[in-house]
Parts: C-alpha cells; sequence; structure tokens
C-alpha cells in the first residue's frame, strides 16, 4: 500500500506544478461526470514575463472523471489564445527580446503532451506575434491558434540582432 500512497502523492505534485505561472479566469463544464470533476472548457491568464502590460488568454479543455483528478488524463490539444495590452507596455530590465521564444511551457498530460506559447516579434509592423499549439513527444500537433498585439506609435520594440 506504501507504493501506491507514494505514486499518488508524487502525482498530486506534479498536478500542481502543471499551472505555474497562469491564473484561471473562469471556466465551462461541457460533459457531466458522475465521478470526479466535470469536463470543462478553462479560459487562464498568462503575463507575457518579458513584456510588462501584456496579457494572453488561453482557453482549453481540461478532462474531468476520476483521471482528471488524479491528473492521468491526457487533455485535448485544441487551444484559442487572445493576447491583449493590459497596461502600459514596458520591457523590464531594458533587455531586447529574441526573435522567437517560447514564453509558456506547460504539461497538460502526464508524461507526453504540453501546451506551448510562443512570442515572436515583427518589426516591420512593430507587432507582437503570440502563437500557442500543443506537442506530443512522438507526433506533435498541427493544431494551433495565433494572436497579435500592436504597440502603440512610439514605442519600440527592443529586439536583439
Amino acid at each position: 500500500m506504501r507504493p501506491a500512497l507514494a505514486l499518488a502523492s508524487a502525482l498530486l505534485v506534479l498536478t500542481a506544478c502543471g499551472n505555474a505561472g497562469s491564473e484561471q479566469v473562469g471556466a465551462v463544464d461541457t460533459v457531466f461526470q458522475w465521478i470526479g470533476p466535470d469536463h470543462k472548457i478553462v479560459v487562464e491568464a498568462y503575463d507575457d514575463p518579458k513584456v510588462a502590460g501584456v496579457t494572453c488568454y488561453v482557453s482549453r479543455a481540461k478532462t474531468g472523471g476520476v483521471k482528471g483528478a488524479l491528473g492521468l488524463a491526457e487533455d485535448k490539444s485544441e487551444a484559442s489564445i487572445a493576447c491583449r495590452q493590459t497596461g502600459a507596455i514596458s520591457f523590464p530590465g531594458g533587455k531586447p527580446l529574441e526573435q522567437q521564444e517560447e514564453v509558456l511551457n506547460e504539461r497538460i498530460s502526464l508524461v507526453f503532451k504540453k501546451l506551448r506559447v510562443v512570442r515572436m516579434v515583427d518589426t516591420k509592423r512593430n507587432t507582437l506575434v503570440y502563437l500557442t499549439y500543443s506537442d506530443r513527444v512522438i507526433e506533435g500537433s498541427p493544431q494551433n491558434s495565433v494572436t497579435a498585439v500592436a504597440l502603440p506609435p512610439g514605442t519600440l520594440i527592443p529586439v536583439k540582432k
């Protein structure tokens, strides 16, 4: 019985670590489950760690039931993203941004699948472009969503050359 308790404890820790850096804005139930939480769509907010004043809202499916409650379920690969200016845009520390950089990497299954958000800089249009997708260790995923935040006139994006 002790190994089972240790495994359950480890799974709870892994599940808790999966949402680091996000804040749940809301959720809607989509399928009733007799045992465990219902299947749902959650909306989470992620602040860009290198661009103050930009928040990305990601919606995605979360599997419920017993497997979902224990962190053993594999969530769907679909996700949607909308990033918006939520305050004065600045670049803390004055460090230039990479032309393309992963800003979020969150586990959405026990081992194999991750939700990723990548920031790209469109210098010609002075715009930050955010792409979300999920990947699997074995096959990848074509499911993706894109959004863009145009910076106000006069606010230039510092980019590494």
